[in-house]
């Protein structure tokens, strides 16, 4: 019998809806705590579609002061800014212009380059010079997670060898068939954010999900296992499917 060991805190909800009610007033705390605890937030945000709606919802929270709440990404993949697959396009759309936030404290992962080695190693820069750090790696008050089928994280994918990787905070990773090269941040800047909010919904993610909440397990097979080693709080909010519960719709 697998033995599983959920780290954090969870929010087991009915369906994506109430998930993304959960997730944004989750954010919204964390970063009201860190303005109110250190004048600034720093948070790194995930694309795709499963946290779209909770971003939405976070640009109508009350009482954030944008102006003093810095934004990055997680990951980026290859390709324009607005392109269809772009992370920074639903990302902007979603949360970025509906709240106001200057353009000045956005930083985007530049998938658009030619050289995306070269892009990884100028975001690194700007996280160094623009994020507070611990142990020379950047610390963020929140990072929104999601995880894959496949049991990746950011842009960690199985086999890549890239969650192993310790001598960099951002890297270029590999383009693999069916699936572009991407931009991430790596396991170190990872592991050191403040908060963390993992948004996993539906059913087709509930093997991945038990993977990672397993006790034991292959971090290079199942790289979402690197949320395990997050330093700050994590909460992992879920809906029915995702958790494989018999009354998911």
């Amino acid at each position: 019998m697998t033995t599983k060991v959920v780290p954090g805190l969870l929010s087991a909800v009915a369906n994506p809806a109430e998930a993304a009610r959960e997730a944004a007033s989750r954010m919204a705390k964390a970063i009201a705590k860190a303005l109110s605890e250190r004048g600034q937030a720093f948070i790194a945000l995930s694309g795709g579609s499963t946290p779209k709606a909770a971003y939405a919802l976070l640009a109508d929270a009350p009482g954030l002061d944008w102006t003093k709440i810095h934004v990055f990404l997680v990951d980026e993949r290859a390709g324009a800014a607005d392109g269809d697959r772009s992370n920074f396009r639903m990302i902007d759309a979603a949360l970025l212009t509906p709240a106001k936030v200057p353009r000045a404290n956005v930083a985007r992962l530049e998938g658009e380059r030619a050289d995306l080695d070269a892009a990884a190693r100028a975001y690194e820069e700007a996280l160094l010079k623009r994020v507070p750090t611990d142990g020379g790696a950047p610390v963020f008050d929140l990072i929104v997670f999601g995880i894959g089928a496949d049991g990746h994280t950011a842009s960690l994918f199985p086999g890549d060898g890239t969650v192993n990787l310790r001598d960099r905070h951002v890297i270029a990773t590999p383009s693999r068939e069916g699936r572009e090269a991407r931009l991430t941040l790596t396991a170190p800047v990872l592991e050191k954010t403040r908060a963390a909010v993992v948004i996993v919904l539906g059913a087709e993610k509930h093997a991945a999900l038990e993977r990672i909440w397993s006790a034991t397990g292959d971090l290079e097979k199942t790289p979402g296992r690197v949320l395990r080693s997050i330093k700050g709080s994590i909460v992992w909010i879920i809906d029915h499917a995702a958790g494989g519960l018999s009354n998911a719709p």
